[in-house]
């Protein structure tokens, strides 16, 4: 799957990074049939009539589009550190989530000053960007802004369903019903856990996955494939 943000015409050239990697990378040569997608829905797909180091050009013969998947499913993912970080966004766009939502948790260890905000932000969508490629993903997965407590309250209280896991919780994860439209919202803390004030301002009563502490780097993705069974895996 290669992305292109134009599928209108009948041939598309595929250049620049995207093209060099089909080209140079991937080594795909005239005849080879490959799909492109503009991230957004809609898809394209041909075989290769030229290709150079510079990229390839594709005869499409066949196109279509995708719908928005509903429910959505937004991830709101405590910010961790170093490499749990790209581990993150990586699985939760595999698995299926929409949204990621990075969140400055008061136990993030995260120092919001504008430069780091930008670095991170860029970093956490080319990791989106390139695991919805090689998840083949019609929709690429969107990260948003990075989020602060009093947002994160707000996407609760709008929310279809709305899910904060916590390892003392009582009510297990598999008690929730999906609901069939709207946004199920999930709330993954850092490392240090949700503090109490935040807990208290998510005005939603926690859940638990079960009797094991997962790392924040693995608890949206099990959380999240736990609630797409029911509605896109079923």
């Amino acid at each position: 799957m290669f992305f292109h943000s134009d599928l209108d015409e009948d041939e598309l050239v595929l250049d620049g990074a995207e093209g060099r990697h089909a080209a140079v990378v991937r080594r795909i040569g005239p005849g080879e049939r490959v799909r492109l997608t503009d991230g957004r829905g809609s898809w394209a797909e041909g075989a290769v009539v030229a290709a150079s180091k510079a990229g390839v050009t594709v005869a499409v013969d066949e196109r279509g589009a995708v719908v928005a998947a509903d429910p959505r499913v937004v991830v709101v993912q405590a910010v961790p550190k170093g490499e749990r970080a790209e581990l993150a966004v990586e699985m939760l766009t595999e698995v299926g989530v929409d949204v990621i939502v990075p969140w400055n948790a008061e136990r993030s260890q995260f120092r919001a000053n504008p430069e780091r905000v930008e670095k991170t932000l860029a970093k956490w969508r080319a990791w989106a960007f390139e695991a919805s490629k090689q998840s083949r993903r019609t929709w690429f997965a969107e990260v948003a802004p990075i989020a602060t407590t009093a947002e994160v309250a707000e996407l609760l209280a709008g929310a279809a369903l709305p899910v904060v896991l916590h390892e003392e919780a009582t009510t297990p994860l598999a008690s929730l019903e999906p609901p069939t439209t709207g946004d199920i919202v999930l709330v993954i803390g850092p490392e240090g856990g949700i503090a109490p004030t935040e807990l208290k301002s998510f005005a939603t009563e926690p859940v638990r996955l079960g009797d094991t502490v997962l790392r924040t780097s693995t608890a949206g993705v099990a959380a999240a494939a736990a609630l797409l069974v029911p509605t896109r895996w079923a």
